[in-house]
């Protein structure tokens, strides 16, 4: 049993599947937007919105509200810096935006409308204000003291999810709909909620559930009851009920959504240690944390420097003059940078313009240590005349000044203006973190935790803040391996996790862009390296938009591969890079997977919105192509984890992650083109997740209610649902338990055919056939019925044969059978109500002693029962009895070996004896019976005695022919001498009796026997019945064997000559008298194969689809079956126009 796909065919770098969903759970009411919105067509379109963030702006997080998805997609077109929660609101979707003001000038401008401001530079300072004061106490502290519903096949509609859970313990119930005229009516849909097991629909009273829009598709209805007010749920229902507007109704059980209670946590018990977060930290706090935990614990963990450095938290001293950012004084306004970082010089370099009096002087440079002096020229009048191209060309000329500095004009500007005077100007990299941070290259650590280090143990991953401004995901990863580490001695469940995996944890991915956050910019997103060009915006008043966005960096479905979600604009919140995998954190996170080929797992720690997600996370924006999709047993694999893990999560203090936030990335969220989840996935085949933790953007440390946002409750509450992930992956490791598979045969409203669905008692995948054909991995799997859907219910021939396989994601074979391989799967009829037979018992039988004196016991029948089917069998438990030519003599229950030894009665006539054993089955597992085995009684002296022989020819026949002859002889020894037997023989065909025989006088005789309407061996014996004084006796078995019967097989097509626009019929027929001729049969036109029923009487048919011009061979395979051989036969159908 395993909850997870080791590797899939399908993760390969191509495009597989065309999404039609991008934000499930958020219900589009219209196509057409409020007013506000401008028509993405006009002049102030995405397409040419240039978003400029001034110098010293500070931004804010602010709601802008889009009518829909398509206006979503134009949205982030704009390069806008979004944080990733999504939310519905009855006119369309809302988005939360790190925007400053100059940014909302420009959206406003192209039709985007603001709303309200959710987070400004005051709550940082505050969140920050309190770390402070909270390691201030610490730092004190510390030196003070250490069914009613219409046939599903044919309503139309269908309830798909219908989910109850509590958040906080408020109760919800989310119920997802299709409806199949959705796409045309918009009406909602009303669900009926009963109160109850046995009560009526509508006791529990109703709520509405409204259509889901994406693109101008339908999609599904969907919608979750209110917390309060009149449709909110009180009583946990036990069924739901939707009526379609046609009359409809469908009807469906209502499931839990992550069901806990008010339990303790399974996993902790007593004395486990929790809670080692005390406030906000820093990337160089992280590391520092680490590495006094790899100290502390020296035998369970070390630290890992990564292989890349970062560029460092640096960058170049800057300075435009003039100052501002005004578009008049761009001709006139140059840009200057420092050639050293300001850390290492750059800083303190002042540059002065200076415009004299006199007239007619040249352009000047001078310097003075540090300080740069332009003087301007003049004209005749002693007006200044030097231009910002000719000031940027004197400077980088002077070998002195150019030492130090670069100038430039203002992006990309002609540099026309004449630069005016201006006082001594200071360049400063602007960076405002204490000395504690190091100014040059940055060192990533990792730590890796385990008994075993050495790769020969499981993997897993967790890392953290690819995203700078995520401050509480870092701490999630941290409080997760303090947890592991100072467990480790008293708790055992933790020491079995530690000793059997091997733990990475990676809490700062983006140290650069972290502590820049921390110290600088709360907003950061992105790494801190400027790609900007010259003429765009690399000059100092772009210096808070600069960096990569590290996940949209990697190099699976990016924007380098076409797909949507990321930006190739160096100032964009989600700028690509230059390249794939150009960043040394984006490098690093691929360095800890290929050169670690054990690590299996993975989750990466994001905020903010409460998700949980898997792949695919990109797409292509035409026609929605996302990256591959996961197969069923993947989706089911990942959503039966999501269940484990947000259990745990919601076991800290309640917070429940609901269903519609819970699945993949371009379902729940949105196209994340290069992230790191889809690089794990499909480049190394990890079971890659993404959390989103907590609902704000840097919320107080400290929640101020029980159910508000808190860095400090969301770490310990998803940290909870790590170390949850880690016992996944262990149990995974162990995992050596098949899975168990159902099928299930409803009516169809199809004629001729029944509905075939299939179930698993975990995720598993199902292949199967109905052609006859043994299954293998190549065959059919077993997928979606539909978006966000159970299993499909496949249309099957009524009585065709099906037969599958299930194999779980460990690799675990259900029955441990053999893909492939005759006889190595499950079987059913296509048959409503059909009972399969119960597996076949192989039942055999040793004497002790083959000779015995007659009216003398001492003899011991051994009688052994097995389940000889392939793969797992049932367990043979029973009563087996014990039969001397034919008459009972003794019974014995098997053992738990399914053995049992009978003792055999004294037998007073002389001759050969036929012993049998025959086992009556059990509840799962058919009776049978031993080959017989013969007991020769010798007579006491003066005893005539009987042997029988026989003889059978021809030693072989087909099945349906007649023509085997039994002949037996009986011979009579009495002292010494022999005679001929006189009487009557029976002859038996597997223990009946099938003919009888007069003895002539040589004592022989001879029984014709009969056609055999199936296949196998027989085995054939003679008993006399004795007569006078002589005893009856029974020869030793023969065995006749009856081979697969030859077939006949003809074929005939109507009509021989078909036009383009007519379809011909093959009919064929299998004729083999008294034989049973039911199967299957291929018939193969070009590169199409069609399968044919055949019934009991040979007969099948099947209609051809329409065929282009020509000459067409038609193969027709009929495949035979146990008891008949196959055929093969072509034929010629031409067609015209």
């Amino acid at each position: 049993m395993s909850l997870m796909q080791r590797s899939s065919p399908l993760r390969r770098k191509v495009a597989a599947v065309a999404l039609v969903v991008t934000v499930p759970g958020l219900i589009l009411a219209s196509t057409t937007g409020p007013a506000a919105f401008a028509d993405p067509t006009d002049s102030a379109s995405s397409s040419t919105v240039t978003l400029e963030r001034l110098p010293d702006e500070i931004p804010s997080v602010v709601e802008i509200e889009v009518p829909g998805a398509d206006e979503l997609d134009r949205l982030v077109a704009t390069g806008v810096d979004l944080d990733h929660g999504v939310e519905q609101t009855p006119d369309g979707l809302e988005v939360h935006a790190v925007v400053t003001p100059n940014e909302v000038k420009a959206l406003k401008k192209a039709g985007f409308s603001t709303g309200e401001t959710l987070y400004t530079q005051d709550d940082t300072e505050a969140a920050l204000a309190e770390r402070d004061a909270t390691v201030a106490a610490a730092v004190t502290a510390n030196e003070e003291f250490a069914d009613d519903a219409t046939d599903p096949d044919v309503s139309d509609v269908k309830i798909t999810r219908a989910q109850y859970f509590t958040s906080f313990g408020i109760p919800v119930l989310s119920v997802e709909a299709r409806y199949a005229n959705g796409q045309a009516e918009t009406a909602a849909l009303t669900v009926e909620r009963d109160s109850g097991a046995g009560t009526e629909f509508g006791s529990g009273g109703t709520q509405t559930i409204t259509r889901f829009v994406d693109s101008g598709v339908y999609l599904y209805h969907r919608g979750a009851s209110p917390t309060s007010g009149a449709q909110a749920v009180t009583t946990r229902p036990d069924r739901v009920r939707v009526v379609s507007p046609s009359g409809d109704v469908a009807i469906a059980k209502v499931k839990d959504w992550l069901p806990t209670g008010d339990e303790n946590d399974p996993f902790k018990g007593e004395g486990y240690q929790e809670d080692f977060i005390r406030s906000y930290m820093d990337p160089t706090d992280l590391y520092d944390r680490i590495k006094q935990l790899a100290t502390q614990f020296p035998n369970l963990a070390e630290i890992v420097e990564l292989p890349h450095q970062t560029n460092g938290y640096r960058r170049a001293a800057q300075a435009v003059i003039p100052a501002g950012a005004s578009a008049a004084d761009n001709p006139r306004r140059i840009a200057i940078d420092s050639k050293a970082y300001g850390s290492e010089g750059g800083n303190g370099i002042t540059v002065t313009v200076v415009h004299p009096t006199a007239a007619d002087q040249a352009l000047s440079v001078a310097v003075a240590g540090k300080a740069i002096t332009v003087t301007s020229a003049t004209d005749s009048a002693g007006a200044a005349t030097s231009t910002a191209a000719q000031v940027a060309a004197a400077v980088n000329a002077h070998p002195e000044a150019s030492a130090l500095v670069n100038v430039y004009t203002y992006r990309g500007d002609a540099g026309a203006g004449v630069v005016p005077a201006t006082a001594a100007t200071t360049l400063t990299d602007g960076l405002l973190a204490p000395a504690k941070v190091t100014r040059g290259p940055q060192q990533v650590y990792a730590i890796k935790i385990g008994k075993h280090r050495d790769g020969s143990k499981p993997g897993v991953f967790f890392y953290a803040q690819e995203h700078a401004r995520e401050w509480v995901p870092p701490l999630v990863t941290l409080e997760t391996a303090e947890r592991l580490l100072r467990n480790y001695a008293s708790h055992p469940a933790t020491k079995d996790l530690v000793d059997n995996l091997e733990i990475w944890v990676l809490p700062s991915v983006n140290p650069d862009g972290g502590h820049y956050s921390f110290y600088d910019f709360a907003s950061q997103r992105k790494n801190m390296v400027n790609h900007c060009p010259q003429t765009g915006s690399m000059d100092a008043n772009s210096r808070n938009s600069w960096g990569v966005d590290v996940n949209r960096n990697y190099d699976e479905y990016s924007l380098f591969d076409g797909y949507s979600g990321a930006s190739d604009s160096c100032t964009s919140g989600t700028y690509a890079g230059p390249s794939e995998l150009s960043e040394p954190e984006s490098r690093n996170v691929d360095w800890v997977v290929a050169n670690n080929p054990n690590i299996k797992w993975s989750m990466n720690v994001h905020s903010s919105g409460n998700y949980f997600m898997w792949s695919p996370a990109s797409y292509k924006s035409e026609g929605r192509v996302t990256a591959p999709e996961p197969t069923m047993e993947q989706e089911e694999m990942f959503q039966a984890s999501s269940s484990r893990i947000l259990t745990a999560i919601k076991r800290y203090r309640g917070m429940t992650v609901t269903p519609a936030r819970t699945g993949r990335v371009v379902d729940t969220l949105y196209s994340a083109a290069g992230n790191s989840g889809d690089m794990l996935w499909y480049k190394y085949g990890l079971h890659a997740w993404d959390f989103e933790v907590g609902t704000t953007f840097q919320p107080a440390f400290e929640a101020t209610t029980p159910t508000g946002a808190g860095a400090h409750q969301e770490a310990m509450e998803f940290a909870n649902g790590l170390v949850e992930m880690a016992r996944l992956a262990r149990e995974y490791d162990l995992d050596d338990v098949t899975p168990v598979s159902e099928i299930t045969v409803s009516p169809s409203s199809v004629e001729g055919k029944v509905n075939v669905e299939f179930s698993t008692n975990e995720p598993a995948a199902i292949y199967y056939t109905t052609d006859g054909t043994v299954p293998n991995l190549s065959s059919t799997a077993y997928g979606f019925a539909g978006l966000r859907d159970g299993g499909e219910r496949i249309k099957v021939d009524e009585g065709a044969e099906v037969r599958w396989i299930a194999i779980d994601s460990r690799g675990n074979v259900e029955r441990h059978f053999v893909p492939g391989t005759d006889g190595n799967y499950r079987s059913w009829i296509a048959t409503v109500g059909y009972e399969p037979p119960l597996p076949a018992s192989a039942t055999a039988v040793t004497l002790d002693k083959t000779t015995v004196v007659a009216g003398q016991t001492g003899v011991t029948a051994s009688v052994q029962v097995t389940a000889p089917g392939p793969g797992d069998q049932p367990k043979p438990e029973g009563v087996v009895t014990v039969s001397i030519d034919g008459e009972a003599s003794g019974s014995a229950e098997i053992d738990d070996e399914g053995r049992a030894d009978i003792a055999l009665p004294a037998i007073a006539a002389a001759g050969n004896h036929l012993v049998t054993a025959s086992y009556g089955g059990s509840a799962e597992l058919a009776g049978s019976t031993s080959a017989p085995v013969a007991l020769k009684v010798t007579a006491a002296p003066g005893v005539p005695t009987a042997a029988v022989s026989l003889a059978v020819k021809p030693t072989s026949i087909a099945a349906g022919k007649s023509g085997a002859v039994a002949s037996v002889g009986v011979t009579v020894t009495q002292d010494g001498a022999t005679s001929a037997g006189k009487g009557k023989v029976d002859v038996l065909v597997d223990g009946r009796k099938v003919g009888t025989g007069t003895l002539d006088s040589q004592g022989r005789t001879s029984v014709r026997l009969g056609a055999f309407a199936t296949a196998g061996a027989r085995v054939v014996t003679a008993r006399y019945a004795g007569s006078g004084d002589v005893g009856g006796a029974s020869s030793a078995p023969v065995v006749l064997r009856v081979t697969k019967a030859k077939t006949a097989l003809s074929v005939k097509v109507t009509p021989k000559t078909v036009t383009t626009r007519k379809r011909a019929k093959v009919a064929l027929t299998v004729k083999v008298p008294g034989v049973k001729a039911n199967g299957t049969a291929l018939v193969k036109v070009g590169k199409q194969t069609f399968a044919v029923r055949v019934n009991a009487s040979g007969k099948g048919s099947v209609t051809l689809p329409r065929l282009t011009r020509g000459a067409k061979k038609v193969t027709v395979s009929y495949l035979g079956n146990d008891d008949v051989a196959s055929a093969k036969k072509v034929v010629t159908i031409r067609v015209r126009r």
